[in-house]
């Protein structure tokens, strides 16, 4: 008999509680990758799974746990291929692209990182948002590490571009979640402002700056 438990059916040990948790983490990021923040319920996620939405409760106290849940899975996931994807010794412009390219591939990491701090945060317990800045400063410092030997910088350096990197991502990446006007007829103009706050080349352009400047305030400190 399979060790899986359905995740409509009854979980009676730790391992079957943990297994329905991953199931539960499954199906709300199908669904969130469906629907986006805004739209998605906690209703509906029960409905999508078959259980009581009471049940959802059992495992997280809000939805907003569930998305600082999502979060993290995202950014260790696309976080290792990055640092998968790093070589010694590398200009700062590429290491800028491969940083956007990660993190853009996951879908579920940008639309929630830029919610991270003014909405989702607001509404977990301590404890638990506590869990979650631990989570962030143990993968701060195993991108540092890396980022340190690929931009030869000092450990102190890295861990700073890695820090300020974030921010930039989301400043950079904001615009992309608007509406999407691909296909409609817009004014020159209009295409043009768009075009401009485009993450791609406004996070590039800024990401090597700073590095630069980061490496830079260090010559000039010595």
């Amino acid at each position: 008999m399979s060790s899986v438990v359905a995740i409509n059916q009854r979980a009676r040990t730790a391992e079957q509680k943990a297994q329905r948790r991953n199931a539960v983490l499954e199906a709300a990021e199908t669904y969130f990758l469906e629907v986006g923040y805004e739209a998605f319920s906690m209703s509906n996620l029960a409905k999508n799974i078959g259980i009581a939405k009471g049940t959802l409760y059992l495992y997280f106290e809000t939805r907003e746990e569930i998305f600082l849940t999502l979060y993290e899975q995202s950014l260790v996931r696309w976080s290792d291929i990055f640092i998968d994807d790093l070589r010694e010794t590398m200009t700062s412009q590429v290491y800028a692209r491969k940083l956007l390219t990660a993190a853009a591939a996951d879908g579920t990491f940008l639309p929630l990182l830029i919610r991270l701090e003014h909405l989702i945060e607001h509404n977990v317990a301590l404890p638990r948002l506590i869990q979650s800045k631990q989570v962030f400063i143990a993968r701060v410092e195993k991108i540092a590490k890396v980022t340190a030997s690929s931009l030869e910088l000092s450990e102190a350096q890295a861990t700073e571009v890695v820090k300020t990197m974030g921010v930039l991502l989301i400043g950079a990446t904001q615009g992309d979640q608007g509406p999407a006007l691909d296909e409609e007829d817009l004014p020159q103009e209009v295409q043009d402002l768009i075009a401009s706050f485009s993450s791609k080349p406004l996070f590039i352009k800024n990401a090597v700056r700073i590095i630069e400047g980061i490496r830079m305030e260090t010559a000039f400190s010595i």
